[in-house]
């Protein structure tokens, strides 16, 4: 699905869910505005809270299928909202640690608003507690 001024907020992030699912980071990253804004509120100490522009998001998530194998979004929600171009996800992303095979289930919240076909404000409220079930690699950063 290339970027499309006439396609929904919801119809892009489903799109996008579905190529983190492939693990095409690459296409994933161009679903993003040159200058999209991805913020992560809960974000321990040691891991960013702010990634600015196209290309700080791609340096972040370039290595993610090496860290994470992620099998499937269960409990998908997507929201509309009275905000053009804005919805609010509910999800739980699961899968497995690659370097130790250990399960990963990770709940969510995402406010993402898209203008223009494209993802420009992405606030993920993941849950930073699950954090201390999940090792200490993602913990250090090495699992995004």
């Amino acid at each position: 699905m290339p970027a499309d001024t006439c396609v929904s907020a919801a119809d892009l992030y489903r799109h996008s869910l579905r190529l983190l699912l492939d693990k095409d980071i690459p296409a994933w990253i161009g679903l993003w505005a040159e200058d999209g804004v991805m913020e992560f509120p809960f974000a321990p100490p040691g891991r960013p809270g702010r990634l600015e522009g196209r290309a700080a998001i791609a340096d972040y998530m370039r290595d993610y299928p090496d860290h994470i194998d992620l099998h499937d979004f269960p409990d998908l929600k997507i929201h509309e909202t009275t905000a053009p171009g804005t919805v609010v996800v509910e999800m739980r992303g699961v899968g497995r640690l690659v370097e130790t095979g250990a399960p990963f289930d990770m709940t969510y919240i995402a406010v993402v608003t898209v203008e223009a076909g494209r993802f420009t404000s992405y606030r993920d409220y993941w849950n930073p507690l699950a954090v201390q079930e999940l090792g200490a690699d993602f913990a250090r950063g090495g699992a995004r």
